[in-house]
């Protein structure tokens, strides 16, 4: 993604103010193809990831590609950390390592992120990913990110 501070900050700002993460996501092009939308309700961020055939991985089952899952998981903390730090700049993926839990089903899968540890080069965020119920994870992560 090429968008300077300057860009960025207006962008989150419009996010902070509307609650609504579209104005940052439509500059992705990778989290606007998968159609993942964020919002912020009371000071709470959640993602979601509608469901789509162009998702699915798995015909018989039918079942949301593996791929499709990290990548809305690994979108959702990068916009998370975005939009709780302090400071501008993009942060950079160090590593992403996804443990699968459970089938994700065709239809739409939820996210929620939490901020580990915000160090002054690296964060850490973990993520879980459900579809039915939050506490039934299809999916949990762990995301290192480099500080710019």
């Amino acid at each position: 993604m090429s968008v300077d501070n300057q860009v960025l900050d207006g962008l989150l700002k419009k996010v902070h103010e509307t609650g609504d993460f579209a104005p940052l996501i439509d500059v992705v092009p990778y989290i606007k193809l998968l159609g993942m939308e964020g919002r912020i309700d009371d000071g709470q961020i959640r993602f979601r990831l509608p469901f789509g055939d162009h998702n699915i991985g798995n015909m018989m089952i039918p079942a949301l590609h593996g791929g499709v899952i990290g990548g809305f998981m690994e979108s959702a903390a990068l916009l998370h950390l975005m939009a709780v730090r302090d400071s501008l700049g993009l942060p950079k993926t160090i590593d992403f390592s996804i443990d699968y839990l459970r089938t994700g089903h065709a239809r739409d899968t939820h996210a929620e992120c939490t901020v580990v540890r915000q160090g002054s080069r690296v964060s850490q965020v973990s993520v879980s990913a459900w579809q039915d119920e939050p506490d039934k994870p299809i999916a949990t992560a762990r995301a290192h990110f480099l500080l710019t």
